[in-house]
């Protein structure tokens, strides 16, 4: 239920209305879409990638030693709940930027990604405390479908608010767009209580004693001194984190590659995301079953040459049907490939261990250090030869490296 609560902001903020309603209210007669920010001018998309990177970079420094404190202390739940109340308000915040005010903006996007990437390792840490093993991936892939229904009737409501304002009794313009973002916040809000709820408190019993700063040190440092004896998960990390940079890539600006580069109306591209949507719910149960019958490792190659495949055509898609195609194609696989690699990384780790969230810190450390690298490396690109092509490009670097390092893991029988 905590993917029902929070994918809300991956689609609504991240991907479908704020992006576009970002550059719209930033792009003015005068300047174009170049922006003043804090007395820097840039232009308006490659300042948008520059704050997700921060945001996902600040959120990796911190992740490690608080997953450490929550391994320690037993309260993860509580970390948590901190995340998702941080990530909700800030949503509901969006309600107040207009586009004058883009420092505000870009504040409340920033607190509401962080908000967002840091419940999700102690979110995911949970999965080998509630699920038997052999049932990780079918209940991982759950979560996300769970996720993608969720965030697509959310979504439907605030496109019919935002086409049809007049049903709800408000003027066209910029306000149906702004109460879609409240909506998101309160969600958010209001969902994650189902699974603050239903959540164990402390599956392990813990009594911390001592300074719990220099505990949580010590208990990010057992587990990182550790992975020299754990080989395979030393290689899947690296095989996660380059194929990770390219994935959450496109899932974050592809409605601003359609805006840009394919000149798409905001209709087609919301349409766009509901195709990834919807489809992504099928895709994400179709590459569970696939990765039953011939193991995870297969299917998670299958995804990345597919991946590979969707990178190299977007540098020559040119008309709308051809960007549809490949919003469906990356439906297909988007789901799949997110959620076999959490029940993949919770299939490799000890099985024994106490310590869940200190391991998906560096999971999660290498998912958000490879969003940096993505929204990074996407807005550079862009700056240095002015096409978003060029950037998309790049990506298939990533999605072949994320190959190279996953050939070499190797997935024990049970583990599979």
């Amino acid at each position: 239920m905590y993917d029902w609560a929070n994918s809300v902001y991956s689609l609504t903020i991240t991907t479908a209305v704020f992006p576009i309603y970002y550059e719209s209210v930033t792009r003015t007669e005068e300047h174009g879409d170049v922006v003043q920010f804090f007395g820097f001018e840039l232009a308006n998309t490659v300042l948008y990638s520059y704050a997700l990177s921060f945001s996902f970079l600040f959120t990796a420094l911190i992740l490690p030693l608080l997953s450490g404190i929550a391994d320690y202390t037993g309260r993860k739940k509580l970390f948590l709940r901190a995340f998702a109340y941080l990530g909700s308000f800030a949503c509901a915040g969006l309600f107040l930027f207009d586009g004058p005010n883009i420092e505000w903006g870009i504040l409340m996007s920033v607190l509401a990604s962080i908000g967002y990437s840091g419940g999700l390792v102690f979110y995911d840490s949970f999965l080998p405390e509630i699920v038997s093993r052999d049932k990780y991936d079918r209940v991982s892939a759950l979560g996300y479908s769970y996720g993608y229904v969720g965030s697509v009737l959310l979504l439907i409501f605030n496109l019919v608010m935002i086409q049809f304002p007049d049903l709800f009794g408000l003027e066209p313009g910029k306000l149906p767009a702004k109460i879609s973002f409240l909506t998101v916040g309160v969600w958010w809000f209001l969902f994650s209580h189902i699974t603050l709820y239903y959540l164990p408190k402390n599956t392990y019993n813990k009594k911390p004693e001592g300074h719990y700063l220099t505990k949580g040190y010590q208990e990010l440092k057992k587990v990182w001194n550790s992975l020299p004896d754990l080989p395979e998960v030393r290689k899947f990390l690296i095989a996660f984190f380059l194929y990770t940079v390219g994935v959450q890539t496109v899932m974050y600006l592809a409605a601003l590659f359609g805006s840009k580069e394919l000149g798409l109306e905001e209709g087609k591209l919301i349409l766009t995301v509901l195709i990834i949507q919807v489809v992504a719910i099928g895709g994400a149960y179709l590459f569970a079953r696939l990765s039953e019958s011939r193991g995870n490792k297969f299917s998670l190659m299958v995804m990345l040459f597919i991946w590979i495949f969707v990178s190299v055509t977007a540098y020559f898609v040119s008309g709308e049907y051809g960007f549809y195609f490949l919003a469906f194609v990356v439906g297909m696989i988007m789901g799949g490939i997110q959620a076999l690699s959490r029940a993949s990384y919770s299939k490799l780790i000890p099985a024994d261990t106490e310590d869940h969230a200190s391991y998906f810190g560096f999971y999660d450390v290498a998912f958000n250090v490879a969003i940096v690298m993505g929204t990074f490396s996407y807005g550079l690109v862009e700056q240095i030869t002015g096409s978003m092509r060029n950037s998309a490009l790049v990506l298939t670097v990533f999605f072949l490296g994320g190959l190279y390092f996953l050939l070499k893991v190797r997935f024990k029988k049970a583990q599979t």
